[in-house]
């Protein structure tokens, strides 16, 4: 008999289009040092550091007690969807109703359903960059190419519609907005929504706003959706998150708003794929969207405190710069011009991000996500969801590393 053979594993082109998310990554790496008992300031994982809120918490607890363990309708119980229309209404003054629903594993699935239900093979998806980690493999899997637009560090990162209309192509059928902004902290000014919601009339594009970190803004500006301006339902899709605003990460619920047929085909997609999510995350849900909003705003008043550590921090490292960011809850420093950065440079040796990250975890044990992986080489993005004694030991092990 002839010996046997391995198999030869054969994957699908799209999956071998896209790669492991980057962030991921790093708490995996984080985590196996921490494991081995080793001191890691962690800057890379980008989710509150504050307990879901006690009233939210009992209602899950509630829910299990009442056995509301079955599967839900593939949407989402009609409750939440209900209080999620009215919740959009009140804080961004839209005018969604129960059809244009779908209640989402998270955030990432009402984006990556969005996509799919909505972009071809071989169309384009415009992206401002620095761009979060997972929209350009979620285009690349759906068949579709980013069509990156940068912007400009020295205007905060600010995308503006001029720089958008001189990237549409015959080919465009999506911009992809994400304000504000990971990793960046950008908030896109609120008049210039309303051209680039015009812009994407005229030349007939679906506009995906991505709200995840919408109630985290510095300097008391309220916060805004584009769906909130007249004649926006037509072209705009919502995709929203629990996550950060409510501290649940890992309940994975998020939602997307926008036109009925749209929203009647991610829930088909849906259907076959993760059918509801979870039943005792939406009950937990339907208590954050209909409870107080205390803990938002104590949360931001912290972030604030933090941002402002940070920002002092990181502008006594030689070399380094930091544009301030107006939301979320990360800082995106330059270090290209760091004395490290420069001297690997004159060696002829490796001085991209990438790397850096890489030996920053290793040596100084500080983890943090390269720029690289926002298209935007020559930056580190630091997460101050931590403590205010863990940022200061990370930015001074940070500054020692980077001054060497």
């Amino acid at each position: 008999m002839q010996p046997a053979t391995q198999p030869v594993t054969q994957l699908s082109d799209r999956v071998e289009r896209i790669s492991l998310s980057p962030t991921g990554a790093v708490l995996v790496a984080a985590e196996r040092l921490q494991a081995r008992g080793i001191d890691v300031v962690n800057f890379g994982v980008g989710e509150p550091d504050f307990p879901t809120p006690d009233h939210i918490k009992q209602a899950a607890v509630r829910a299990l007690e009442q056995n509301l363990t079955k599967y839900t309708p593939t949407p989402g119980i009609g409750p939440l969807r209900e209080a999620v229309c009215q919740w959009h209404r009140r804080e961004f003054g839209s005018a969604y109703e129960l059809p244009e629903s779908v209640i989402t594993v998270g955030g990432k699935q009402a984006l990556f359903n969005a996509l799919c239900a909505l972009v071809n093979p071989g169309e384009e998806v415009i992206l401002p960059a620095p761009y979060w980690v997972s929209y350009p493999d979620m285009i690349r899997y759906v068949g579709a190419e980013p069509r990156v637009v940068h912007t400009d560090p020295a205007d905060g990162f600010r995308l503006h519609a001029r720089q958008v209309e001189q990237h549409i192509g015959p080919k465009t059928r999506m911009l992809l907005l994400n304000s504000p902004n990971n990793p960046t902290g950008a908030v896109i000014p609120d008049e210039e929504f309303a051209p680039l919601l015009e812009l994407c009339r005229a030349r007939n594009l679906w506009l995906v706003t991505d709200e995840c970190y919408s109630h985290f803004i510095y300097g008391g500006r309220k916060p805004f959706s584009v769906a909130g301006l007249p004649g926006a339902k037509s072209h705009v899709i919502v995709a929203g998150s629990l996550s950060k605003t409510y501290a649940m990460t890992g309940w994975r619920l998020g939602f997307a708003l926008g036109p009925k047929p749209v929203i009647d085909a991610m829930t088909k997609l849906q259907s076959q794929s993760t059918s509801n999510s979870t039943s005792i995350s939406q009950y937990a849900a339907l208590a954050a969207v209909t409870g107080p909003m205390d803990s938002v705003r104590s949360m931001l008043g912290e972030y604030a405190r933090r941002r402002a550590a940070v920002l002092e921090s990181l502008a006594a490292i030689p070399g380094a710069s930091c544009t301030a960011p107006e939301g979320a809850f990360y800082v995106f420093p330059h270090v290209a011009e760091t004395p490290r950065l420069r001297s690997l440079r004159e060696r002829n040796q490796p001085a991209d991000t990438a790397h850096i990250a890489v030996d920053l975890l290793e040596e100084a044990r500080v983890a943090t996500v390269a720029g690289e992986a926002f298209g935007a080489p020559g930056y580190l993005r630091i997460s101050y969801a931590t403590s205010l004694d863990r940022i200061q030991e990370g930015i001074r092990r940070m500054g020692t590393f980077l001054s060497a």
